[in-house]
């Protein structure tokens, strides 16, 4: 039997089947670590089934240290980053959200939730440096509409990311009423959101349109360790058109002389955190290697 992985637990998945029907699996043999979406063959087994084969994938999203790597999702098409204006926005955290979206070829969108909160119109002026980039952004309520977030995951396989009190639980229950997330109040003493998502969850829309939305933990790091300088820069659609103008082959973007990049950068034609994440993403994997 064929299936797709929509729960994850160490060594352990539920596999939707094609006649709507689910299934708890164990990995046989020695294959590697699975992630939700992940496209599997399977054998029943006493007690459930046995994950037998693993189809090729389109692509990983994961994010990894120098020592470890934490797979987020197989077969992505789009990252969903959700922001809030109740919850200090890490934008540092974001921008490599956006970085490791580009890196698997996925598309990047911004959700800005929590439209009715009065802090939305600074949250709305926060993002627009982004929709400069051209990355869209969608505005919603999760507590009472998400009208214009349904056809963007139409056709789409979609990871939602966020900091921890987003409302991403929220938006899940709004668009997938049968998942009956766990959702949380932000603490407005700490002025950051409590864990209400411990593992990943894929959620099926239904077909047609068909596509699926992946629930992660809210997460404050994400480590890119595992990609080169050069697939770096090549993530920074604002940047990687000027390396190739660049005195030097190996250029880093730092104090070289005749760097392009700099010199774009003196003339405010790149923000200065998007060149400083990059030569930190840079040292990262330097330091991996």
């Amino acid at each position: 039997m064929q299936g797709l992985v929509v729960e994850t637990f160490r060594r352990h998945y539920t596999v939707a089947l094609a006649d709507g029907s689910r299934l708890d699996c164990v990995l046989k043999g020695r294959l590697a670590t699975l992630a939700c979406g992940d496209e599997v063959e399977i054998e029943r087994i006493a007690g459930g089934g046995a994950i037998t084969a693993v189809k090729p994938r389109q692509n990983l999203f994961y994010r990894s240290d120098a020592v470890r790597q934490k797979l987020i999702a197989a077969n992505v098409t789009q990252i969903l980053g959700v922001t809030a204006p109740d919850i200090a926005l890490d934008e540092m955290l974001l921008n490599r959200w956006i970085v490791a979206a580009e890196a698997a070829h996925c598309r990047f969108v911004l959700i800005a939730n929590k439209r009715d909160l009065s802090g939305f119109p600074a949250l709305r002026e926060r993002l627009k440096p982004y929709e400069a980039l051209g990355y869209t952004t969608i505005e919603t309520c999760a507590k009472n509409d998400v009208g214009a977030l349904r056809p963007w995951l139409e056709g789409r396989q979609s990871v939602l990311i966020g900091q921890s009190g987003m409302g991403k639980s929220t938006l899940i229950n709004a668009l997938f009423p049968e998942a009956r997330s766990e959702t949380a109040a932000v603490s407005e003493a700490l002025g950051s959101g409590k864990h209400t998502t411990t593992s990943a969850t894929l959620h099926l829309l239904p077909s047609p349109p068909s596509g699926w939305v992946i629930d992660i933990p809210g997460m404050k790091v994400f480590g890119l360790a595992h990609l080169t300088p050069d697939a770096l820069t090549a993530a920074f659609k604002d940047i990687a058109p000027l390396v190739a103008h660049c005195r030097f082959r190996d250029c880093r973007h730092d104090k070289e002389p005749g760097c392009a990049v700099q010199k774009a950068l003196h003339e405010g034609q790149i923000h200065p955190k998007r060149l400083e994440l990059l030569q930190t993403l840079i040292r990262e994997s330097s330091l991996s290697a």
